[in-house]
Formats: C-alpha cells, structure tokens, sequence
C-alpha cells in the first residue's frame, strides 16, 4: 500500500469515528435512554468523576488488554486510535448546547443520533484500519472460544447495561429504541461504505499504476 492509499485510508477512518462521535453524544443529548455501554461510561462518571469519555477510553483500553490476553497478541493500531479518539470527540460534542424538554424533539434528536452513529461507524470500518475494544473483544471471544458472536454480543450488552444501572446510568426506552434499531441501521450503513471505499480505494490503486507504467 502507498503514501497515498494510507492517507485515504486513515482519512477514511478519521472522519467516520468523528461522525460516529457525533452520533453517540446526540443520544446522550436526547436525555431518554442511553446505548448500553454509554449507560457503563455514564455510571461510572457519576460516581467517579472525570468525564464520559474519558470513562470511553478507560473501559475501551481496559477490555482491549483482555482481547490481547484472550488473543495472544495485540489489537492493530487502529483500535487504540479509535479508543482515543472516540471518548475525546465524544466529551468534545457533549460541550454543543443541544437539549430539549419536549419528549417529540428528544425522540428526534435521538433518531438522528442513531443514524449519524450507523453511518460514523460504516464509514470508519470501511477503512479497515482496525475495529473498536468492544468489537475486537466479540470478535476474540468468538475466534478463541467458539462463541456464536450474537450471544456474545448479548451477553456483552445486558452486562454492561446491568453494572451501569446499579452505578446510576440512565437506562429508558431510548436504551430499547438504539438496542432495536443500530442493529438494522448499521446492518445497511457498513456494506454501503465498504463499497464506497472500495471503489475509492481501487481508483487510487488504477491512478497509481497508470504513473508507474508512464514512468517506466
């Protein structure tokens, strides 16, 4: 891979954790119901301090060295670039005045919450630069262990939602709502931008060869 093609690549990857970012910190702002390990990272604010996503980064590095253990090896560079970069935009989009005391327009800001989320996480996995500590822990459970990845990933959910209730984080129908739809939304958002980023990728490739052959 060239200069180039890791530039697009990372850039890719950048700007779909920023949107991602984004998404996640409209469904906090919605104030019904948070996704399950936001209901965690917000518990644990609560009774901790410091901030939501600091608490993102904490937990996300803390789950990455399990997947490391369970692994024998460590995560690609890219889950500890999201780690970071998600709880920091994260806390970054928390600080935008947005808020309403009407439950119509916390609905809606939590519908677009969950499609900016879905369509932050298809661009940023598209760049195959390295998936997020939750995922790469389903993922290291399910190839080390044997376990079918949904009953991973529910086991995983109902823990965190569990721990984080008992520690005060917000648990409403917005929990149920993002639980039933990132699913299906994200399920449309990932393959569309594996697409786009194929194509993008493979563009750059043909330009490249192109000025290979003419220098040749």
């Amino acid at each position: 891979m060239t200069k180039e093609e890791r530039f697009v690549q990372f850039f890719i990857f950048f700007i779909g954790i920023i949107i991602m970012a984004f998404g996640i910190a409209l469904t906090i702002k919605a104030n019904i119901g948070v996704a399950s390990w936001d209901v965690l990272h917000i518990g644990l604010y609560k009774q901790m301090g410091l901030t939501i996503g600091t608490w993102n980064i904490i937990v996300g590095l803390i789950i990455l060295s399990i997947s490391s253990i369970i692994m024998k090896k460590l995560p690609q560079p890219g889950a500890y670039i999201n780690m970071l970069l998600v709880g920091i935009f994260i806390d970054l989009f928390l600080l935008l005045p947005i808020h309403s005391n009407w439950i119509s327009m916390k609905l809606f800001i939590l519908f677009v919450g969950i499609l900016i989320y879905a369509i932050g996480m298809g661009i940023y996995i598209s760049a195959s630069f390295g998936t997020g500590p939750r995922d790469s822990l389903m993922m290291a459970l399910h190839l080390k262990k044997g376990w079918k990845i949904q009953n991973v990933r529910l086991i995983m959910e109902v823990s965190v939602v569990i721990i984080g209730w008992i520690l005060g984080g917000p648990v409403h129908i917005g929990t149920i709502i993002i639980s039933l739809l990132i699913g299906h939304v994200s399920g449309v958002t990932i393959p569309y931008f594996y697409k786009k980023t194929k194509k993008i990728m493979e563009m750059i490739r043909l330009k490249n060869e192109k000025k290979k052959t003419m220098v040749i």
